[in-house]
């Protein structure tokens, strides 16, 4: 495995929590260096510090609802590093509200920190990594990306978007030696029910229930650094959750089912 990652330049979106925070903790261990991006630089110093090579560790602030910002930040690290090896584009929001009662400010905010963030830092990279002959992009989606369900129809709806635009990064370039790799998660244990936003963009500020029984976002940065190492194209990674996708696909009438069990306060 460190021999599969050590020395490779990895970008990492939404690396202050979560996810990316255990993705950054266990790449460094394999020796990568990591540029670690999010909105709170404080708290991605803090990242850095705990990380096993934290000289190996660029810390490089990002707001993902600013496209000007992304594009100058891209253009920064191209400049420093020439190309990155692999992008994981993580970095999102999640939602919390009912379709009938959401804002559309919230719809566009949510699709543009989820969806159109990514697309606008892979396109930036895309020619260096063709260049150079190699490169994998990594989109963190979820299994909401895979079917509709109840508080979640802008977040659903991004994360479908990722699912179209990826497959045809791939489909376009992988004898340019682009991988792509579409992770789902399912329950993690992170903050993300508590930051997902509400009817009117405020935080829901609450942990979900099921949110606090999921897999560890450790065990999750695992899977998905398997899954790369792999060249896995799409992972699934979580628990009981996970048959949601299998009932969609195979068993249909008992997803629409148990969907329609979730009802409106």
């Amino acid at each position: 495995m460190r021999e599969k990652f050590e020395g490779k330049i990895i970008w990492i979106t939404g690396a202050s929590s979560g996810i990316g925070e255990a993705l950054a903790y266990e790449w460094s261990k394999l020796g990568a260096h990591l540029i670690l991006s999010a909105r709170r630089e404080s708290e991605l110093e803090l990242v850095k510090v705990a990380c096993a090579y934290s000289e190996r560790c660029t810390v490089v602030p990002l707001d993902l609802s600013r496209q000007e910002e992304i594009e100058a930040t891209a253009d920064r690290m191209l400049q420093q590093f020439g190309a990155v090896d692999i992008l994981v584009n993580n970095g999102g929001i999640s939602q919390r509200s009912w379709v009938i009662d959401t804002d559309i400010s919230v719809d566009r905010r949510i699709m543009e920190v989820d969806y159109f963030s990514g697309v606008v830092l892979t396109k930036k990279l895309l020619p260096a990594m063709v260049a150079k002959g190699s490169g994998h992009i990594i989109a963190v989606s979820s299994i909401v990306g895979l079917f509709g369900f109840p508080l979640r129809s802008a977040y659903s709806a991004a994360k479908h978007a990722m699912h179209g635009f990826y497959e045809t990064v791939w489909a376009e370039l992988h004898t340019k030696g682009i991988r792509v790799t579409v992770v789902c998660p399912g329950r993690i244990l992170t903050d993300v029910s508590v930051n997902a936003l509400t009817k009117d963009g405020t935080p829901h500020g609450e942990m979900d229930h099921g949110q606090a029984n999921g897999i560890s976002s450790a065990a999750c940065a695992r899977k998905i650094i398997k899954a790369a190492r792999k060249n896995k194209k799409e992972v699934y990674i979580g628990k009981k959750d996970l048959l949601m996708i299998y009932f969609k696909r195979y068993i249909p009438w008992l997803y629409y089912f148990l969907v329609s069990k979730v009802q409106a306060k």
